[in-house]
């Protein structure tokens, strides 16, 4: 091979000290933010909002579960090809506050440990999304920033700021300064082994204080609860959420004032569910919403608006039947245990949006062939799936072609699923009957996200067991233990022994 010339080879030095003055970030290339990258960057989020730090903390602890499902279901959605329907997303989550001090270190809540945020994600790519989580939570972006030099912060512009701690450091790290690892903590609550047995033991005296002092509050309640039922001709009045008792006669005393206050506008309540929840409106299911937030003219304006809704209800029939037609029979129901709580009229935009996607595919299904089976929309998932119950659970946007594949493939263990629901809704039913007597519990319930066979599982495991911590006490089968403010006891389905 012939060697440079001399004129060559001052050229090439006059082009590398002209790169050189150029800034770094003019070589580095940008690429697409990728779903593991989006995993990994989002890691200092997860270790701030992770549910298996709120043990102690139920209420704080599903919030965070509920988000955490959204987000990730957004997330999803915004790595599939060709998805182009996004509906702005307002997400909830308590965020851990991390002190700086190693004398605080072992304060991980404080006094109350966690801060609430909440935000709206409106973004159409995951860098975006991303930076919009860590921002919106005050965590450092430092390592987005440094992967993807396309994203142009206040650090970037020469502003000052303060020092934060990278994603990750070396162990030694955590050695010599004393703080904790948050990888190892998260670890470590994950790993710790907590017996039903110990448990028990080690908490019976707390939930039967808490249980002792809620009693008042209890009767409070049912007698308030009763009245209103009576007074008002409701079929019920039930809560969202897993509110205090003392929240709940809360929430009953207002309505009861305004009940007073305009006897006229709660007539139009007469032979319906009343909800308290976090806004007001009519759900999906025709129920009366109360958001618990809401001042008493907002509840007004619900209540003298009742008689308005029954032309939305009966064009929600009708576009239920039509989306029925196309899909071969299918049912679409609204299941208010297992979906999130929807006003009438976002259902309705939901339902509707669907309808047209799938009339303008075209399936070409038999007419009445899925006669008999039963689906649900869900917003936050990508792909179908089937129920352990038996009815399908079907995104609002989804390939036509997939979904009629998975329909057809699924309808007859979907089918003999429906055939089993009967039965597992019956030994449900029996042995949490049973338990109650065996353990001559006060109470004995399920969480909503607790699936019939969970139960069914954990109480079959219970029968088996002698605990004696548990006569006169309010047991909750949950995903974690707990010990509530009213001295309901919460174990994991899956709880050992």
């Amino acid at each position: 091979m012939g060697g440079e010339s001399p004129q060559a080879a001052a050229a090439g030095r006059r082009r590398r000290l002209s790169l050189e003055k150029l800034p770094l970030r003019a070589f580095i290339q940008v690429r697409a933010l990728s779903g593991a990258d989006a995993v990994n960057a989002l890691r200092p989020f997860y270790f701030a909002v992770h549910p298996d730090f709120f043990g102690q903390h139920p209420r704080e602890r599903e919030v965070n579960e509920n988000s955490l499902k959204r987000l990730n279901g957004y997330l999803e959605n915004l790595q599939k090809p060709g998805f182009g329907s996004f509906k702005p997303t307002q997400l909830t989550f308590y965020v851990r506050e991390r002190e700086q001090s190693p004398s605080n270190v072992q304060e991980s809540f404080g006094s109350s440990g966690f801060r609430a945020v909440s935000f709206t994600l409106q973004t159409r790519d995951l860098l975006s999304t991303v930076l919009d989580v860590l921002n919106s939570c005050s965590l450092s972006t430092e390592h987005v920033q440094s992967s993807y030099s396309n994203v142009e912060t206040l650090s970037n512009q020469g502003a000052p700021r303060a020092f934060q701690r990278p994603i990750r450091w070396d162990k030694t790290y955590y050695s010599f300064t004393g703080f904790k690892d948050p990888e190892e903590e998260l670890e470590q609550a994950q790993r710790m082994e907590t017996t039903l047995s110990s448990w028990l033991y080690n908490n019976e005296e707390r939930s039967v204080k808490k249980l002792k002092n809620s009693l008042p509050l209890r009767k409070e309640l049912d007698r308030l609860k009763g009245e209103l039922l009576q007074q008002l001709q409701l079929l019920d009045i039930r809560w969202q959420r897993s509110w205090g008792i003392a929240h709940r006669c809360s929430q009953l005393h207002s309505l009861s004032r305004l009940a007073q206050q305009s006897p006229e506008a709660l007539r139009n309540a007469k032979e319906r569910t009343v909800i308290f929840t976090d806004r007001s409106g009519m759900s999906a299911t025709g129920h009366v919403m109360l958001g618990t937030m809401d001042v008493h003219h907002h509840w007004t304006k619900i209540f003298e608006r009742l008689p308005s809704y029954s032309a939305l209800q009966r064009k929600l029939l009708v576009l239920e039947d039509r989306v029925s037609h196309l899909l071969g029979g299918i049912q679409i129901t609204y299941i208010e245990e297992l979906q999130p709580m929807l006003t009438l009229e976002e259902y309705y935009a939901i339902l509707d949006g669907f309808y047209n996607r799938v009339r303008n595919s075209r399936l070409p299904f038999h007419p009445r062939s899925l006669r008999g089976l039963q689906m649900i929309l869900e917003s936050d998932i990508y792909a179908p799936r089937l129920h352990e119950l038996g009815h399908f659970i079907i995104p609002t946007v989804c390939d036509p072609a997939a979904l009629q594949w998975f329909i057809i493939t699924k309808a007859q263990e979907a089918r003999a699923n429906l055939e089993k629901k009967e039965e597992l809704m019956v030994l449900e039913k029996e042995l949490i009957q049973a338990s109650t007597e065996r353990f001559s519990l006060h109470r004995l319930y399920k969480e909503p996200s607790v699936s019939s066979m969970q139960m069914i599982h954990s109480c079959k495991r219970l029968l088996k067991e002698s605990l004696p911590y548990l006569r006169g006490l309010h047991l909750c089968i949950s995903h974690f233990y707990s010990v509530l403010q009213d001295g309901d006891l919460c174990i994991p389905w899956n709880w050992k022994n």
